[in-house]
């Protein structure tokens, strides 16, 4: 599947937005309450621990491939 990369980029840029504190400041991973969220919905593997990455389950592949296309898709 081919995305739209200014969309991609855009998409990013707003994430950082939307946690950015201290005037500017954000982190390179996505917010804990975020991900706890996503875990207790089911979409995403307990996201606490060591390791870098999470599992996305079935439902959350789903539902991020559906999102992906919706909102980077190129047309």
């Amino acid at each position: 599947m081919q995305y739209d990369d200014a969309k991609v980029e855009d998409a990013v840029l707003a994430l950082l937005g939307v946690f950015e504190f201290e005037n500017g400041r954000a982190w390179k991973r996505f917010d804990f309450d975020v991900m706890e969220a996503l875990f207790a919905k089911g979409l995403i593997s307990d996201p606490r621990g060591r390791q870098e990455s999470v599992h996305l389950t079935e439902a959350g592949l789903l539902k991020a491939k559906s999102l992906a296309q919706w909102m980077f898709g190129q047309r």
